[in-house]
């Protein structure tokens, strides 16, 4: 399991990171938990791009994660497979239940196939398993965190990373998140043990235009490179700065220093120290 390089047998792959793919042990998802997924180019249903520089891509089927685990609590279950998922960062893990069920799940770091994992307050404090904060010790790595009970998780999913419970007060929990903002999260929201695998996602390098746009990921235009009737930074004869003004948005809004956080938000109350200082 990690990363490889290649040889500069072109320019594009002089810098290309790769993943070596050898954590999964299937290349042939479950096709009952797949569905087809739209892709929208960033448009609403008016037609109108509302996110900017999405389009193309290639074709991918979404996997249906249980991020709940909450309906099968105390039934344990079989590892059968370490997948390959086109929609996140992330592996995931295809796991059997006794009624013959198959679900999957994010593949944390450690979870080996024919592993055994379970949901519930009876379960054990080990790699996989899902039970609420409060049968977690501190000092214990989790994942897939429920910002709410019963809501499913929410948080820390991405590959390789992981939050850790500092402390516990009274009905809630000191976590800190990889962000390193520390919030209060209530001891009845459920995580899952162990940190999500595949952390080497963060060492891999495009090295070309290309993979970007079998992302759906299109060029960031910048606004100098525009006319005026399209950005408020066009225009101007060559490459011009128009006197170095303060960033803004094509509709004119500041993008760089300006707070744009509501700061009625409920959850403010609930962040004991910000990610910045």
């Amino acid at each position: 399991m990690g990363v490889k390089t290649h040889k500069p047998y072109t320019p594009t792959m002089r810098f290309q990171v790769t993943a070596d793919f050898a954590e999964l042990t299937t290349e042939t998802p479950h096709k009952p938990l797949l569905s087809p997924m739209k892709k929208t180019g960033g448009r609403n249903v008016h037609g109108h791009i509302t996110s900017r520089f999405m389009g193309g891509g290639h074709k991918q089927m979404y996997r249906h994660i249980d991020f709940y685990r909450r309906d099968k609590a105390g039934i344990p279950a079989t590892v059968q497979s370490v997948e390959y998922d086109p929609n996140r960062s992330a592996r995931i893990s295809l796991v059997q239940y006794p009624d013959g069920e198959k679900r999957y799940i994010l593949w944390p770091d450690g979870l080996a196939v024919g592993d055994t994992v379970v949901a519930g307050d009876e379960a054990e404090v080990t790699v996989g398993n899902a039970m609420p904060l409060r049968r977690v010790p501190p000092g214990q790595m989790i994942h897939n965190l429920e910002i709410q009970p019963r809501r499913g998780g929410q948080l820390v999913r991405s590959a390789g990373s992981w939050a850790i419970i500092q402390a516990k007060e009274g009905d809630v929990a000191h976590v800190k998140f990889p962000s390193g903002e520390v919030r209060l999260v209530g001891l009845d929201c459920w995580a899952t043990i162990g940190q999500v695998g595949f952390s080497e996602h963060k060492s891999l390098v495009l090295g070309k235009a290309g993979r970007s746009r079998w992302l759906g990921r299109k060029p960031h235009v910048r606004g100098v490179a525009m006319n005026p009737v399209d950005h408020p930074h066009g225009g101007g004869e060559g490459k011009s700065g128009q006197g170095n003004p303060h960033p803004v948005s094509p509709w004119g809004w500041h993008t760089k220093g300006r707070k744009t956080r509501n700061r009625n938000k409920y959850s403010a109350r609930l962040i004991v120290k910000r990610r910045r200082s």
